[in-house]
C-alpha cells in the first residue's frame, strides 16, 4: 500500500512539473533585446526591442531555478500572482569590459539578447546585473503584454539555410546548439561544414559530453559573409562578415568577439537554438566564450580542436579559466572576498558549495602541488599568491595540451546537462 501511494505521488509530481510550462507559456520564444551601457561607476540597462520566434527551444522544466548564478539573471513573474515562472542566468561582454582600465575613464554600450518562453498572460520581467561580489548592482523592471501589437514577429520567413549534423533521441529534452558561419563566403561553406563536423567530434570525444550525445541537437547555420576571414583591427583590416567579429577585444590580441548580438540572433531567427558556437574562418589563434551568450573560435589554427571545446566549456557550462597570469586583462573579474559562481574555481569563501565532497579523506585544503600524485582531486592554487584555487593541476580549461576535462569540470558539466534534460 505504501509503495502504491509513493508511485502515485511521484506520478502526480511529475505530471504537475510537466504541466508548469503549458500553464504559463506557449511553445514560442519571446526575444528581449537590451542595451547595457555605462562605466565602472555607473551602469544602466535599456530595453531596445521585443520580438517573438515561432518555436521554443529551451528547457521546459526547472523553470524557476538557475543551475548557475552567473553575472546576471533574467527573471519572469506572472503579473497576477507575482509568481516566479522562469529564470535564466548569463554573463556579458559588457561586464568583462567593466574590469578593464578603459572602463574607469570611458562610457560605452553593448548589445545583449535574451531568449525566454513566450508568456500566455501579462508578465513582469526583471533584468539584473551583479557586481564582482555577486551582489545586485543594476536592475531594470519592465512589463510585457503578450498581445502587444508591437512585438515584432521574426523567423517566420526567409530562415537562414541550416541543417542538423547530429540529432537528439528526444527533441522535447534536447539541448539545442547552433554553429554559425563567420567569415565564410558562399563558396566556402564546404569548409565551414567540415569545421562543424570536427567540432562535434571533438566535443563528443570529451567526457561527459560523450555520455550525453543522445541529448544534443547540433545544427549548422550557413550564414554567408561578403568577405573571407575576420577583422584584425591592429592591422587596420576590417572585413564585412556575418556577425562582424574582430580580434583585439579590450586591446587583447587573441580575444575574438562580436558586439553585434542583434545581428547574430537575427541570423538565427526561426531556427531552434539555445546555445551558440560561432566558427570563424581564419588561421590566427584566438577566440572567446561567454556564459549563455556564445562561443567564438577560429577554425584554421592547429589548436582549433582543443580551443573549441575549451570555449564551449565557458559558454555552455559556465566554467572559469584555470590558467592565471599576472595583470591579466580579465583578472579583476574574480574577487577574493566572495565565492565565484563558476563551479571549477574557488576562493575558499564557500568551498562547501564546490567540489569539497569529491576530495579524498585527509586531502589538505589548500593542497600543495608537491602532493599532486597523491591527490588527483585537490585544492591547488592557480597562481602563487592569487588565492584562487582549482581542482587539478591540469585540465582542458587550463591548457590545450591536456586531453580532457578534470574530474571537477566533468562533474560540473554533467550536473548542468542533467539540469537541462531531466
Amino acid at each position: 500500500m505504501n509503495k502504491l501511494f509513493t508511485l502515485v505521488t511521484l506520478f502526480c509530481v511529475c505530471l504537475l512539473q510537466a504541466q508548469d510550462f503549458n500553464q504559463y507559456f506557449e511553445q514560442k520564444t519571446l526575444r528581449l533585446d537590451y542595451i547595457f551601457g555605462g562605466n565602472l561607476e555607473d551602469q544602466y540597462i535599456l530595453l531596445d526591442e521585443v520580438s517573438s520566434y515561432p518555436q521554443w527551444a529551451g528547457r521546459i522544466h526547472n523553470l524557476d531555478k538557475n543551475a548557475l548564478k552567473g553575472n546576471g539573471q533574467v527573471r519572469i513573474y506572472d503579473a497576477k500572482s507575482e509568481t516566479l515562472i522562469y529564470t535564466n542566468s548569463f554573463s556579458t561582454l559588457f561586464q568583462e569590459w567593466l574590469s578593464t582600465e578603459e572602463a574607469t575613464k570611458a562610457t560605452k554600450s553593448f548589445e545583449n539578447v535574451f531568449l525566454v518562453p513566450f508568456p500566455k498572460e501579462k508578465v513582469t520581467i526583471e533584468l539584473v546585473l551583479f557586481d564582482m561580489n555577486g551582489k545586485e548592482k543594476t536592475k531594470l523592471v519592465q512589463y510585457v503584454d503578450p498581445s502587444d501589437i508591437l512585438i515584432h514577429k521574426k523567423g517566420e520567413h526567409d530562415v537562414t539555410k541550416h541543417e542538423y549534423v547530429h540529432k537528439a533521441e528526444d527533441d522535447s529534452k534536447a539541448i539545442n546548439v547552433v554553429f554559425v558561419a563567420e567569415g565564410f563566403k558562399e563558396g566556402e561553406m564546404d569548409k565551414f561544414m567540415e569545421a562543424v563536423h570536427v567540432s562535434v567530434e571533438q566535443l563528443f570525444a570529451h567526457d561527459p559530453f560523450s555520455q550525453f550525445s543522445a541529448n544534443f541537437n547540433f545544427i549548422a547555420v550557413q550564414s554567408p559573409s561578403i568577405d573571407s576571414g575576420v577583422s584584425v583591427p591592429r592591422e587596420g583590416d576590417w572585413k564585412k562578415t556575418a556577425v562582424e567579429s574582430n580580434f583585439d577585444t579590450f586591446y587583447s590580441q587573441r580575444y575574438l568577439t562580436t558586439n553585434r548580438i542583434k545581428k547574430l540572433h537575427d541570423i538565427l531567427a526561426g531556427i531552434p537554438y539555445e546555445h551558440i558556437i560561432i566558427l570563424a574562418n581564419t588561421d590566427v589563434y584566438g577566440g572567446g566564450g561567454i556564459y549563455n551568450s556564445y562561443t567564438l573560435t577560429t577554425t584554421g589554427h592547429k589548436d582549433f580542436k582543443p580551443v573549441v571545446v575549451h570555449e564551449f566549456g565557458h559558454s555552455f557550462a559556465g566554467l572559469g579559466d584555470e590558467y592565471f597570469y599576472p595583470n591579466d586583462v580579465l583578472s579583476d573579474l574574480i574577487s577574493n572576498a566572495s565565492e565565484p559562481w563558476e563551479q571549477n574555481i574557488t576562493t575558499l569563501v564557500d568551498f562547501d558549495s564546490k567540489w569539497k565532497k569529491m576530495l579524498k579523506k585527509g586531502t589538505p585544503i589548500p593542497t600543495s602541488t608537491k602532493d599532486a600524485k597523491k591527490y588527483s582531486v585537490g585544492v591547488y592554487e592557480g597562481l602563487e599568491g592569487n588565492r584562487i584555487y582549482k581542482g587539478a593541476l591540469d585540465c582542458r580549461m587550463k591548457t590545450n595540451q591536456y586531453s580532457e576535462f578534470c574530474p571537477v569540470c566533468q562533474n560540473a558539466i554533467k550536473e548542468l546537462i542533467e539540469f537541462y534534460t531531466k
